[in-house]
């Protein structure tokens, strides 16, 4: 009974290892996807994007038309970091940063908009902690090319 027991969380621990890759990359493709969306719809209406960000957003040091082209820049290059998983890290941890800046800058924020901001916040930190996992050109790289 035990020796089952044994053999069958073996297996289960096998499965999960074998598996956890492609959950790093769901994990990432996700918070790619949202913060992606995001700078899709401010480039889709530039002219509403420059308003809130003169009007509703208050960026701290930044003037309202650069913290809109930094935002938007951001919210489309980081994704495609984590989605190739290249700069894996560096892209989380902008992204980070970028999400404490949204909420702080918008104060009519929602409870549910908040609750998805620290969901996102937490995914975040997560990928920047474990990195992006083997199904990645920074895995890929470091075995290629720095034999780790």
């Amino acid at each position: 009974m035990l020796e089952k027991l044994k053999n069958l969380l073996l297996t289960l621990r096998c499965w999960i290892v074998c598996v956890s890759p492609l959950g790093d990359l769901v994990l990432r493709l996700w918070i790619a996807n949202v913060f992606w969306k995001s700078g899709l719809t401010k480039i889709a209406s530039w002219d509403s994007t420059l308003a809130l960000f003169e009007n509703e957003y208050s960026v701290p040091f930044l003037p309202p038309e650069i913290a809109a082209y930094m935002g938007t820049a951001t919210e489309l290059s980081m994704p495609v970091l984590l989605v190739l998983g290249l700069g894996t890290r560096f892209g989380a941890f902008v992204l980070f940063v970028f999400n404490i800046i949204a909420v702080v800058s918008y104060p009519d924020l929602t409870e549910a908009a908040r609750y998805n901001h620290l969901q996102w916040g937490l995914m975040i930190m997560l990928i920047f902690f474990h990195g992006p996992g083997k199904v990645s050109l920074d895995h890929w790289i470091s075995r290629k090319f720095l034999k780790m």
